[in-house]
């Protein structure tokens, strides 16, 4: 299996591409890989299941062919099983797809695993909770969105942090709990006390002042590692 999930430190953080300057792709890479980085997220959307429609494998193709990063897709597409060998093939390390438009989730989560790939599983806020609890034994990596799929730059919704909560308590500790949507040095914190381990984060690396993108990371980091630590007498003063 490519790139393993189990091996990123703890919190991760995951830039989105979707929020880069997709006509110096190959530059906007390199900067976030030089300034901390720990993975690359990918959204693929098709106008089906989501409303927009973005890249496709030739995009995933050309970055990979520019960083060592794990390339973390997610599938936001109606028939991901037809796609999985192309974005496997591509070079993506990690393939999430939606329970949504999945009626088997483990058999898909099986051939990304012949593919060569971890797996990963994700609901939107309403999504099904009884599907993805099914499958959380036969993936890496759950992904709770915080937002709904579809457009960057969305507010941070925080009645999904019981749910982030309850799937914490599902996984085993080499699984990983994905957050996607709004995440910034003001809502990770309590995305990172919830459980949450893994932060895809858009506008707040690549919209960041003066273009600062270790900064960014690094704020994202401190403020993730502030939720997670345990309160102690200080923190409750």
């Amino acid at each position: 299996m490519r790139r393993r999930l189990a091996k990123l430190p703890r919190p991760a953080i995951a830039p989105s591409l979707l929020a880069s300057d997709f006509a110096r792709l190959a530059e906007e890479i390199a900067r976030v890989e030089e300034a901390g980085a720990d993975l690359l997220h990918v959204d693929v959307m098709d106008g089906h299941f989501v409303p927009n429609l973005t890249i496709g494998p030739v995009v995933v193709e050309s970055i990979r062919a520019v960083t060592d990063l794990l390339v973390d897709v997610h599938l936001m597409i109606a028939e991901p099983a037809r796609y999985l060998q192309a974005f496997a093939e591509a070079g993506a390390d990690n393939i999430t797809f939606h329970a949504e438009v999945v009626a088997e989730p483990q058999a898909l989560a099986d051939r990304i695993h012949e593919l060569g790939c971890s797996a990963g599983i994700t609901i939107n806020p309403d999504g099904p909770q009884d599907r993805l609890r099914l499958a959380v034994p036969h993936v890496e990596m759950v992904l709770l969105m915080t937002i709904y799929a579809g457009f960057g730059g969305q507010e941070f919704m925080p009645e999904v942090l019981p749910t982030i909560r309850k799937v914490r308590e599902w996984l085993k500790p080499n699984q990983r709990l994905e957050v996607d949507g709004g995440i910034s040095p003001e809502t990770i914190g309590e995305a990172a006390k919830a459980g949450a381990d893994v932060f895809v984060a858009g506008t707040a690396v690549f919209g960041a002042p003066d273009r600062d993108y270790a900064r960014a990371i690094a704020d994202l980091r401190s403020a993730a590692d502030a939720g997670a630590r345990p309160a102690g007498p200080r923190d409750e003063a």
